[in-house]
């Protein structure tokens, strides 16, 4: 009984051989098939053939297997083989450190993002007045720092909350920059305000909402102007990295990633800061990557160690929200810091050994 198990096992493998050498012919011819497509301008893909040869195989099927399951293994083969038809088969992804090890460095205003130092941005959740911007401006400036944030288009969940200054937002911001030598970043929410902030910000950023908002990216990423794109609210780290992608194979390389946690079952934060994103995304591509501790934990109270995890776990930067009077802030009061908080949350830092603050 041993010996024809043995026999029945070393036939099984023999037929693997003889499938796999099947298989790799049939690559051949496919990719002969799709030169030969090119040269006649013809669409490689043919929804009609793939039907006919699928109906033809079931067809000629006399078990074991039923037709669906004949019908799955044969369109993932056919599936294979149009993935060869193309010119990017097997190419690595722009983004990907397959396609370049060494770090990406994206200079802003003379400040090296992704340098092995880490950097901050800090500023108001909403761009509310000169007034209220640069009162965080000149804090941010005499701490130090060089990354200013606000938003000009917010996009809320209600639509009856405050949506921002607009263009007005973005003339702020330029303003502020200007007079305290700071490099501003803000959201922007469609294509076509993507021109218009080229003029008034240095970095442009890309929220969670927007993250698969794809003729936004390609339109990010026909400028030359830094990229700060936002993990999406559910979205997987594979979906994070192609939107990036999007980006890149327009042109701009300019791209720093930012984590601000995702939405899960948890209540007790706004969002569930997904750390170990941070490592990954070190690892499977070549941008710099920052976390925003305001909008992934939501609450005051948990920026700073949230702010150390980051550092520890190798974040090129933190992002953070300041307001010199939360209380009456027109946009989510709760989770920023007043210019006192702020002073608190940066002595804290001076304990971490791998941050210079």
């Amino acid at each position: 009984m041993s010996k024809n198990l043995d026999q029945l096992r070393n036939r099984v493998d023999e037929l693997n051989l003889e499938l796999l050498s099947l298989i790799n012919e049939r690559a051949l011819l496919v990719q002969e098939i799709g030169r030969a497509k090119e040269t006649q301008g013809v669409y490689r893909y043919d929804p009609v053939r793939e039907r006919e040869m699928l109906d033809l195989i079931k067809e000629k099927n006399n078990g074991p297997f039923e037709n669906s399951t004949i019908e799955h293994i044969f369109k993932e083969v056919f599936k294979a083989g149009l993935e060869l038809q193309s010119d990017d088969h097997r190419k690595a992804l722009l983004v990907s450190r397959k396609k370049k090890p060494e770090d990406t460095i994206i200079d802003i205003k003379g400040l090296k993002i992704g340098d092995g130092t880490p950097d901050f941005v800090f500023g108001p959740c909403s761009v509310e007045s000169y007034e209220q911007v640069a009162t965080v401006a000149e804090a941010v400036k005499a701490k130090g720092f060089k990354m200013l944030r606000g938003g000009a288009f917010k996009p809320r969940t209600s639509p009856y909350d405050f949506q921002g200054l607009g263009v007005e937002g973005l003339k702020i911001l330029k303003r502020v920059a200007d007079e305290y030598d700071l490099a501003v970043i803000s959201e922007i929410v469609t294509p076509a305000d993507i021109e218009i902030a080229v003029d008034y910000l240095d970095v442009i950023q890309i929220g969670a909402r927007n993250m698969q908002n794809f003729e936004l990216l390609k339109a990010a990423g026909a400028v030359n102007k830094p990229i700060l794109l936002k993990r999406g609210l559910a979205a997987t780290i594979e979906e994070f990295i192609n939107a990036a992608e999007y980006i890149m194979s327009q042109g701009n390389g300019q791209i720093i990633l930012c984590e601000r946690g995702i939405r899960t079952y948890e209540r007790a934060t706004r969002n569930t800061l997904d750390i170990s994103a941070v490592p990954i995304l070190k690892k499977e591509t070549h941008l710099p990557v920052m976390v925003d501790v305001t909008h992934s934990t939501g609450r005051r109270d948990l920026l700073l160690p949230a702010a150390k995890a980051a550092l520890a776990i190798g974040a090129d930067g933190v992002m953070a929200e300041v307001h010199p009077d939360p209380a009456v802030a027109l946009s989510d009061n709760a989770q920023q810091m007043d210019l006192k908080q702020f002073d608190e949350f940066l002595e804290g830092l001076k304990n971490t050994p791998f941050v210079r603050v």
